[in-house]
């Protein structure tokens, strides 16, 4: 039997162990000043843009998000889990969103929500893992070992602290040929010293080095330098707070804001919630996950509208598939393709884009796409943080216009 290889730089990532190579710092609380002292060498200019990036794995059902409920083949195909019309928040004659979202309609009449409609990728694959790992890499036609934002890190030069994830294990996302984001962990846990000590001698430059294990280095100075920068923040809490930080949506959020409005040099950060993989008694379990991610993302939105800097972030919400029109016989809903992106800020332009899937015009019961989800990265690239997003998304995209 074959003895697998396993690279350092694959094992460094994805164990996690970056981050708890010294990410967290040792401060337990911090002012504005301090964060703003500790960005002093190079802060982010106000009208220099942020993008955030928040995943929700599982496979969110868009259909239950963004809802048609004045169709007549939604009720028809979901019977008990559909929404009656007088149940959602309307935006319009046709569509509107799950009740658990009533943050997410706010941001709809202020104009700063932004609903791309029948996003997805050429060739669907119904595989968790798949699909995410397409969304992640922007590219459909083949697998890849770099992520789209790791392709931008690779082309825009060597500050460690361009992007970030908050948490200790890297997304496909985050990972370049020649850079990483860094890790942020948020839980305040650190490893054994003899643990970091043998680690990081795994890290240590060697002149046989290949490019892959030259990275791992480089991507221990980033640590170093993001627990200068980041150990305060975290750990910082709001005055007569006992609450730490940890790993819900709101918290993720919260460590993001904190960075934003302090003048971190970041433009890009990552941030996920987890389990939409409704295959039974759906309604229920998305309506409450809906719920975390709209009180979530309506909180940071609000805090981020009140600040200079905040003004300039951009939120993008994105699931790796939507789910099959048709409910299944457990009143959920199995893997399907196309579903809805979020994009929120001030400075979104709110409203549809792209086309409305037809519930009836399916692909073996599925729905067809609209928009390639390409097109969304490739203008927040270009118009959110103002670089070429042909490094990273490919050339010949067309524009969204939501920004």
């Amino acid at each position: 039997m074959r003895t697998p290889i396993i690279d350092r730089r694959r094992f460094l990532l994805g164990s996690g162990v970056l981050a708890a190579l010294g990410v967290v710092g040792g401060v337990t609380t911090v002012t504005v000043d301090e964060l703003t002292s500790a960005a002093a060498d190079r802060p982010r200019a106000v009208g220099d843009g942020v993008v955030v990036l928040v995943t929700m794995y599982g496979g969110n059902d868009g259909i239950n998000t963004l809802i048609p409920y004045a169709d007549n083949a939604y009720h028809d195909n979901r019977a008990e889990l559909a929404y009656d019309p007088d149940k959602v928040l309307h935006l319009d004659d046709t569509l509107a969103l799950n009740p658990a979202m009533t943050g997410l309609a706010d941001q709809w009449k202020k104009g700063s929500l932004a609903v791309v409609r029948g996003v997805g990728y050429p060739n669907p694959d119904h595989s968790h893992f798949r699909s995410m790992d397409i969304w992640q890499t922007a590219t459909p036609a083949s697998a890849v070992h770099t992520g789209w934002v790791g392709r931008w890190l690779d082309a825009t030069g060597d500050d460690p602290l361009r992007a970030v994830n908050v948490g200790p294990v890297l997304p496909m996302l985050a990972i370049g040929e020649k850079s990483t984001a860094a890790a942020l962990n948020t839980t305040g846990h650190r490893m054994p010293a003899s643990a970091v000590a043998t680690l990081s001698a795994m890290g240590q430059p060697a002149g046989s080095d290949t490019a892959a294990e030259s990275a791992v280095c480089r991507s221990y100075d980033a640590e170093k330098a993001a627990a200068a920068t980041f150990g305060p923040v975290v750990t910082a809490q709001p005055a007569g707070s006992a609450e730490k930080a940890g790993d819900s949506l709101s918290e993720q959020l919260q460590t993001v804001g904190r960075c934003v409005k302090a003048g971190v040099p970041t433009k890009v950060y990552s941030v996920t919630i987890g389990g939409f993989d409704t295959h039974a008694d759906e309604r229920e379990t998305q309506e409450r996950l809906l719920g975390e991610f709209d009180k979530a993302v309506s909180a940071f939105l609000t805090d981020m509208a009140s600040d200079p800097r905040g003004r300039d972030v951009v939120l993008m919400a994105y699931s790796e598939f939507g789910r099959r029109v048709k409910a299944n016989a457990s009143q959920g809903t199995d893997h399907g393709t196309a579903g809805p992106v979020f994009v929120a800020g001030t400075p979104v332009r709110g409203g549809f884009y792209g086309d409305e899937p037809s519930l009836t015009d399916l692909d073996d019961g599925d729905l067809k796409s609209t928009v390639d989800f390409r097109d969304v990265y490739a203008e927040l690239l270009d118009k959110g943080i103002g670089n070429d997003p042909t490094p990273a998304v490919g050339s010949d995209r067309r524009p969204v216009g939501f920004l």
